[in-house]
């Protein structure tokens, strides 16, 4: 049996999606700027699938930005936001236990002479609202935080969070990281004061190489990438045509059936949760049970005393199980998770922590499993880890 349970990395994308992709690289393959009938036909596409985007968010299609995925849209939205507002401050705040594509993009702010404060969150990856208040500053420009943690799953009250930051300051850009929310859950970004917003396309079942950034009315984001003056100057460069297109259709989708996948997400999580009780030395990370829908419906961060990550992976791997030790993206930089870190994690556990993702279509049987083999490897890597 093979059991991908790694679907915060990426999804597999949806049969409707391969084929509308491959239709408009192969029939529809013309430039949207060009103005002939092959490029109005490419135009077309694009202004679909905003529209369909735009209608899952409740905002206008123009709000909607494409990029190549969600590390281009947090560094748009957070290079963009705090050179186009530089002049009134230079003060960013953020959490502790963002993504990389945040954490390093912020880094590189700081050596551009911006000043960051990370705030800290609590074992459920939590912000204290009266934290934020008193980080808070006249020279505050930005802040950016995560509505979903990609390695434990954990939810950030964006609602609140902007609520805060805006009766503070109402000038300050309130940017979300949306990755590992989009698509699982509602989002209404203009009613919930979010300025801006960034989205991936393959983690909703949609094509590598895709993603989007909502911009809200009014809000002025700096471009970085200057050329033909696509995407009214903000992004220039060819559209990706098909990406977008099997974007735009991936949105829909999932939006269609939202509450349903929800549900079976939730099921999975709540079973899985249920099995590893049968086990000795594991730990759930940022979710207590009966909280459970008070976190994401398709995350779950487990740690196997004595166990080391690394290689329960790839022991689960050779059984055909695939999961995670964590954020893909961190794999290219490896060491204990900063994340683990910030939810106060025991150190004994933080080399020993596995991240299980879910998709729709993940079934009950997958994850017995992926029981059964645990409760055969476990024990056997734990004595070679002693040893």
């Amino acid at each position: 049996m093979e059991c991908y349970l790694d679907n915060a990395a990426t999804t597999r994308a949806l049969p409707e999606v391969c084929e509308l992709v491959a239709k408009v690289m192969y029939e529809d393959y013309g430039n949207p700027s060009s103005l002939h009938r092959k490029g109005m036909e490419g135009e077309n596409y694009v202004r679909h699938a905003a529209g369909q985007i735009a209608k899952t968010l409740k905002c206008a299609p123009k709000n909607i930005i494409f990029t190549s995925g969600g590390t281009e849209s947090n560094n748009m939205a957070l290079i963009g936001s705090a050179f186009a507002n530089k002049r009134r401050g230079r003060h960013i705040i953020t959490t502790c236990f963002e993504h990389s594509s945040v954490h390093e993009t912020l880094i590189y702010l700081e050596q551009q002479g911006f000043e960051v404060t990370y705030l800290p969150v609590d074992r459920l990856g939590h912000v204290s609202l009266d934290v934020l208040r008193d980080a808070i500053r006249e020279d505050t420009i930005l802040v950016s935080v995560m509505m979903v943690n990609n390695e434990v799953g954990a939810i950030l009250d964006v609602q609140e969070i902007s609520r805060t930051v805006k009766a503070c300051q109402s000038d300050i850009i309130f940017h979300v990281d949306a990755i590992q929310a989009y698509g699982k859950m509602t989002i209404t970004p203009k009613k919930w004061g979010i300025d801006v917003l960034s989205v991936s396309g393959h983690k909703i079942h949609g094509p590598k190489g895709t993603g989007f950034l909502y911009i809200g009315d009014k809000v002025k984001i700096h471009p970085y990438i200057h050329g033909g003056g696509q995407q009214r100057g903000l992004r220039s460069g060819t559209e990706n045509v098909p990406g977008i297109a099997g974007l735009g259709l991936a949105t829909e989708k999932m939006y269609a059936n939202l509450e349903e996948h929800r549900n079976l997400l939730y099921d999975r999580k709540r079973y899985l949760i249920e099995r590893l009780g049968e086990m000795s030395g594991v730990t759930v990370n940022a979710c207590l049970p009966p909280e459970i829908e008070q976190t994401a419906p398709h995350i779950l961060s487990v740690s196997i005393a004595g166990v080391r990550s690394e290689v329960l992976v790839h022991a689960l791997e050779n059984r055909g199980i695939y999961v995670s030790s964590g954020s893909a993206c961190s794999s290219h930089h490896p060491g204990i998770s900063g994340t683990l870190k910030a939810i106060g994690v025991e150190d004994s556990l933080l080399d020993s922590t596995i991240r299980v993702s879910f998709s729709f279509e993940t079934k009950r049987e997958e994850i017995d499993y992926t029981i059964e083999q645990l409760k055969e490897i476990a024990p056997v890597l734990a004595r070679y880890t002693r040893k």
